[in-house]
């Protein structure tokens, strides 16, 4: 087998392609043949020490894949070698084999690709949590989501829009803007790059604050962090609900006055460590998103495909924030 792998901590221009063993599956486990392997943010951080989790080197980067059963493990009921899967394997994705346990596996659908079938889970997945579990989204709330246009914020204006909710998108330029709108946005509040001042900070918060309207954001959903995180807490309603989902330009700091003066919500989203503690919700989640799939609610905006030698510049377009939607590394 051939893997991507990370031997010392790096950015994606460290990863080497080796040739390996074909792996072996313990009980409870099976082998995938990897036909694709979605790009996602957490792979720009686990390459460089910085993620929650932080495996053996060397590995593979990767943790969302679509691909074949090739070998069944000891144990594993349910599924057969030749069976079409998506699966969630943390890291180790970027590889022509992946070892996944069958309780990390799904079913891919007839007539879902391999690489729409990759760029499913995370995304969709984080925004379902979020929004439903995190969020409590009913019909008619204001959603103000920033960083709208990649992967993440892309999906979040699907599921917000199939949810009943009116969707306020934040991106960094016209061609962003285009894409959130064909996504199904209300609105759009194109925003400068961060530092801001205290003025520009203002300004912006005024821009949010115009596009939800008088009542403000019911959910503020922050892909983004830095200095967008405060302008958009200024904007958001009565007992609303600020969701922190990510950091690409850094963590915020937040004045906690303004949670007081809203009586809202400040709720952290961690998609990963909840469908490690809660697998029965996680798999009626991702139940639901196959039905919203077949009915064309979603529909995965796949922008950038790569082969797997290049798998290092697919992970470099999605941290110098050039990627708009999904990007995804073809095998095989």
């Amino acid at each position: 087998m051939k893997a991507l792998r990370s031997h010392a901590t790096g950015g994606p221009e460290t990863l080497v392609l080796d040739e390996l063993p074909d792996p072996v599956p313990g009980p409870g486990q099976v082998v995938v043949a990897v036909k694709a392997c979605s790009i996602n943010f957490p792979d720009t951080l686990i390459i460089r020490d910085l993620y929650q989790f932080k495996p053996a080197r060397p590995f593979a980067p990767g943790g969302e894949i679509a691909g074949v059963i090739a070998v069944i493990g000891e144990g594993v009921a349910g599924w057969q070698v030749g069976d079409r899967v998506i699966g969630m394997v943390g890291n180790g994705g970027l590889a022509t084999h992946a070892v996944v346990d069958q309780g990390r596996l799904f079913a891919l659908p007839d007539g879902v690709d391999y690489a729409t079938g990759a760029s499913l889970l995370m995304t969709y997945g984080t925004n379902y949590h979020g929004l439903v579990d995190r969020g409590h989204i009913k019909p008619g709330d204001v959603v103000l989501v920033l960083g709208a246009a990649g992967g993440v914020g892309l999906s979040a204006i699907e599921l917000a829009k199939a949810f009943g909710a009116r969707v306020v998108a934040g991106v960094s330029s016209e061609e962003k803007a285009a894409l959130a709108r064909e996504a199904g946005a209300d609105d759009v509040v194109i925003y400068g790059r961060a530092p801001f001042d205290k003025a520009q900070s203002k300004e912006l918060a005024e821009a949010f604050k115009a596009a939800c309207g008088p009542d403000g954001a019911n959910i503020v959903y922050d892909i983004v962090g830095g200095d967008y995180s405060e302008p958009a807490l200024r904007a958001i309603a009565w007992e609303g609900r600020f969701l922190v989902v990510g950091f690409p330009a850094g963590i915020a700091r937040l004045p906690l006055n303004l949670t007081l003066l809203k009586s809202c919500d400040v709720c952290g989203v961690f998609w990963g460590a909840f469908t490690a503690r809660d697998p029965a919700r996680f798999k009626a989640e991702v139940a639901d998103l196959f039905v919203m799939l077949n009915d064309g609610r979603i529909a995965p905006r796949i922008s950038a495909r790569y082969p797997l030698e290049r798998g290092g510049d697919a992970i470099a377009s999605l941290e110098n924030r050039q990627a708009v939607g999904k990007v995804v590394v073809e095998i095989g």
